[in-house]
């Protein structure tokens, strides 16, 4: 199956070794089956790993989880991955009270965040898996906007504006004089946490009259079927529906119209809606389940990179994965951003 085809599925579901077999199905959780005993489609657990491993948050950061689940679980049969998506903060709320092993976020993790994982007594070890630039899309129909400034998404997306910046000409009086419908991703996710510090400079505020989702395929359907639409979500979902929407390039610092790439992302020169996205392990879990270890390690293997390409997203360079290497060999417990933004900071350097 190939890691492409996996943004079109539901958002959140089981993924379990039975998948060979056909037995999964979209949506829906099934019971254990015993396959200790190897037949022809199930082949023996010759890595000697097995056991659950829980994984739950970003559904920017789901694609690449999954595709790795995948994998992962092709080559080491006893092993049980579950991917859910409930938003990075909501994520974060499960891992912190200890109910999951690996917490995806599209964001770093926020101070009122690591106190509540110091309150339940959860360490965990925070590791990047890939960059993401945020794409800012349009209908295909949409023939009056090109690129857009920063103060110009402010504008659109300030939380003074909301009920009064309805209007595309309001934005800039050479756009037409048709409605503005907004969509964006809902406010547990780190994708809104990124975007509305970014654009708005208040981390989680802007308007509140926008159509919003933890489920990133509800805003590709909302823009693709709305005319007078634009949204906001991670660089993979444009990729995977690029056929039906428009981006959009951003000024960025220079003052230079960039579309979001792989290029211009892992560059930096999209900016500033690069960032990087990152898996969090609870330190309990990677110290007493091997296959949790196991799994966190598999998802910095150069030779799993290309998954990150297939569904999406940007690759880390050779001498961030090296270091992110050692944060787990080590143990090397925390956030290298002390509970705040990623904004502007550069990865390689915080490292």
């Amino acid at each position: 199956m190939s890691a492409k085809t996996l943004l079109k599925r539901p958002t959140a579901f089981l993924i379990a070794s039975l998948l060979s077999l056909g037995l999964a199905s979209c949506g829906q959780e099934q019971a254990p089956t015993n396959t200790e005993t190897p037949t022809e489609t199930t082949p023996a657990n010759t890595s000697g790993l097995s056991g659950d491993i829980s994984v739950d948050g970003s559904s920017t950061v789901f694609p690449i989880s999954e595709a790795m689940a995948e994998e992962f679980m092709k080559a080491n049969s006893g092993t049980r991955v579950t991917v859910g998506i409930s938003g990075t903060g909501g994520g974060f709320k499960k891992f912190c009270a200890g109910e999951t092993d690996i917490s995806n976020a599209s964001r770093p993790i926020k101070e009122s965040e690591i106190e509540l994982c110091k309150k339940n007594n959860i360490e965990y070890v925070e590791i990047p898996v890939a960059f993401d630039g945020l794409s800012v899309v349009v209908h295909k129909e949409n023939n009056w906007a090109t690129c857009l400034k920063t103060d110009e998404l402010a504008t659109m997306w300030k939380p003074e504006s909301e009920g009064k910046i309805m209007k595309w000409n309001q934005i800039n009086p050479a756009f037409p004089d048709k409605d503005l419908d907004l969509f964006g991703a809902g406010t547990d996710s780190g994708t809104y946490d990124y975007f509305t510090d970014a654009i708005t400079g208040k981390e989680g505020e802007s308007r509140g009259d926008f159509t919003a989702s933890e489920d990133d395929n509800v805003i590709v359907q909302g823009v693709s079927a709305d005319p007078a639409g634009l949204g906001f979500f991670g660089f993979a979902y444009y990729e995977e529906n690029k056929d039906t929407l428009k981006v959009l390039q951003i000024e960025n610092s220079e003052g230079k119209c960039i579309e979001p790439t792989a290029e211009t992302i892992a560059d930096g020169t999209y900016n500033p809606l690069s960032r990087p996205i990152f898996v969090y392990i609870s330190k309990t879990a990677l110290e007493s389940k091997p296959q949790v270890k196991a799994f966190a390690e598999y998802h910095l293997e150069n030779a799993n990179q290309p998954l990150v390409s297939e569904v999406g997203y940007i690759a880390l360079t050779e001498d961030i994965l090296t270091k992110a290497k050692a944060r787990i060999t080590n143990t090397t417990l925390g956030t290298i951003y002390e509970g705040k933004s990623s904004v502007g900071v550069k990865l390689s350097e915080k490292l």
